[in-house]
């Protein structure tokens, strides 16, 4: 069945932006959303973490009074967190706030470049699979897997660079990894988790339980995985990330991430509700292919990411 999104409710969902001390991307976020024809249409809610240590501090105020400027949105909420709370705990606290309030929520990071047409793809899927229990997420971020792939597909990995969820599913996330690792390894779905082992979200499900980092991904995707459910794909990318550009940690091996932004538009239309055994496999070989370079990047990047907000002296 063809959906035209064209006559859908345009009930949208608001956009939550977290921010931490990088003003330059985050008004490049920002711009880029603003290219969207729905933005005037959305809410914004940006979250500002406090600074994790005095040297971040004039960074973090710079931001601050950025935010305060934003114009181009229905409406501009700023929610000014008094202490550091980390990335992790910003983003869950976040998200659960805003599907409690909305039902759903469109989700960016400051250092995520959105193309003109990521919030129509967003809110388009959002809607279309509204009331489909098996349907996890809406991601705008598709790897440069080198092959073309259908339009839009569905993966059992609900990715982190620019997506977007539903209450009814944010509330199956489970934010104790011991309980998802046991899960998993008593299922015996450890190699299906780890993309037939190219990709290594074991191990860094396993450094957030040991607290080498904190990552809220690596949870969720867990969280999806066992629950059987489903995320919609672009077939061409519609988010770049812009933090790789000396600013943090590992920012050279992550450019191999870099899929470009997408310039035209990627159609929603009601497709079957299954994983598609093409985008898998072409995911399978494309990580194959980088393994050792590539398939860790993601990974450190979410650490890098999770560095920058702590203290230096907790990572001697």
């Amino acid at each position: 069945m063809t959906v035209d999104t064209n006559i859908l409710p345009r009930n949208l969902a608001p956009i939550a932006v977290f921010a931490y001390d990088r003003p330059d991307h985050l008004r490049r976020c920002i711009e880029a959303l603003k290219q969207n024809a729905l933005a005037a249409d959305s809410d914004l809610f940006v979250f500002s973490d406090a600074a994790g240590d005095p040297a971040r501090a004039p960074r973090v105020g710079q931001v601050r009074d950025d935010i305060r400027t934003i114009g181009g949105f229905k409406t501009v909420t700023v929610i000014e967190q008094p202490v550091n709370l980390g990335l992790a705990t910003s983003v869950i606290s976040g998200v659960t706030r805003l599907t409690r309030d909305f039902g759903k929520v469109i989700v960016v990071e400051d250092d995520l470049v959105v193309s003109p047409f990521f919030l129509q793809f967003m809110n388009d899927g959002l809607d279309v699979y509204a009331d489909d229990d098996r349907v996890a997420a809406v991601q705008g971020y598709m790897f440069p897997v080198g092959q073309a792939l259908p339009e839009t597909f569905f993966l059992r990995d609900p990715g982190c660079w620019g997506w977007a969820t539903w209450k009814r599913a944010w509330d199956l996330f489970e934010i104790d990894g011991r309980k998802l690792r046991s899960e998993i390894k008593r299922r015996g779905l450890r190699k299906s988790f780890d993309y037939d082992g190219q990709y290594d979200y074991s191990g860094m499900l396993g450094d957030q339980i040991a607290g080498r980092n904190s990552s809220w991904a690596v949870r969720w995707y867990a969280s999806v995985f066992l629950g059987d459910r489903l995320t919609l794909h672009p077939g061409r990318s519609l988010v770049r990330n812009i933090g790789q550009d000396g600013s943090g940690t590992h920012d050279r091996g992550a450019r191999r991430l870099d899929a470009g932004v997408g310039a035209a538009p990627v159609r929603v239309v009601g497709i079957p509700v299954v994983e598609s055994a093409i985008a898998r496999e072409a995911m399978i070989k494309y990580l194959r292919a980088r393994k050792g370079s590539a398939a860790r990047v993601m990974v450190e990047w979410v650490v890098s990411r999770i560095r920058r907000r702590l203290p230096r002296k907790l990572f001697v």
